[in-house]
């Protein structure tokens, strides 16, 4: 507690930007300005009801998708990147430390603002593809695991959404075994961050946790259609 204290008491002010900049860059969504230049219609009335990248691939083609992937993608690069960037301000003795604080904070509500914009009534995707952009900024290990599971589910039943709830419900435990892993000295050769702490280790965790229930709640509509047997497999617009 008393690390974590120190980080908000030294970082508040850089906290804070992070979280609105993180916000409102993440809240511009590429699937409704792709699909309304494209399509002339708002994505959120087609098909799914979804403004994310299955839904464009689905009702609108490969072409626009793409471009809402990149989109999507981009909006955790950059949020986290204006963290990396934020704690150039800071004088500390630990940098590296809060820094990876500070990333995992700008990661978090990158999600939040794909999932709910500000300019679209709080109607976004459901942040896939920007958290998989989150993993990469703040450890890259936990997004090659996570393409992995990705794509043996995706080669078993092909149907997005199984994947995404496969990979967001073993995210914190991801975060967490290869933070452990690091703060043991196990893998400190392939270690984004140079000796991290046992708080870090759990915040990442937490963090991760936060993300992984915020994707698995948005996928409800999902979990329903599976049940039920309705879920559609992709089959993509020629």
């Amino acid at each position: 507690m008393e690390e974590l204290s120190g980080f908000f008491s030294s970082c508040w002010l850089q906290v804070i930007a992070a979280i609105l900049a993180s916000y409102l860059v993440s809240s511009i969504n590429t699937s409704i300005i792709v699909t309304k230049i494209v399509m002339h219609q708002d994505i959120r009335n087609m098909g799914s009801g979804n403004a994310g990248f299955t839904n464009v691939l689905r009702c609108v083609g490969k072409g626009p998708a793409a471009i809402t992937f990149v989109g999507d993608f981009l909006k955790g690069v950059v949020s986290v990147g204006i963290a990396m960037l934020l704690m150039l301000t800071v004088k500390t003795d630990t940098p590296d430390l809060y820094r990876g604080y500070l990333m995992y904070i700008a990661g978090l509500f990158a999600v939040v603002g794909h999932t709910f914009p500000v300019y679209y009534k709080f109607k976004g995707g459901k942040g896939v593809v920007t958290s998989f952009a989150v993993m990469l900024m703040t450890d890259w290990r936990t997004l090659v695991c996570a393409l992995v599971i990705f794509a043996v589910v995706f080669l078993i039943c092909h149907i997005i959404s199984v994947c995404a709830l496969f990979n967001f419900a073993i995210y914190t435990f991801t975060a967490f075994t290869w933070r452990y892993l690091d703060y043991c000295g196990i893998t400190s050769a392939v270690s984004p961050l140079p000796a991290p702490t046992l708080p870090f280790v759990f915040f990442s965790a937490f963090i991760a946790l936060l993300i992984g229930i915020l994707v698995i709640v948005r996928h409800k509509d999902n979990i329903i259609r599976l049940r039920n047997g309705t879920e559609k497999k992709i089959h993509a617009k020629q």
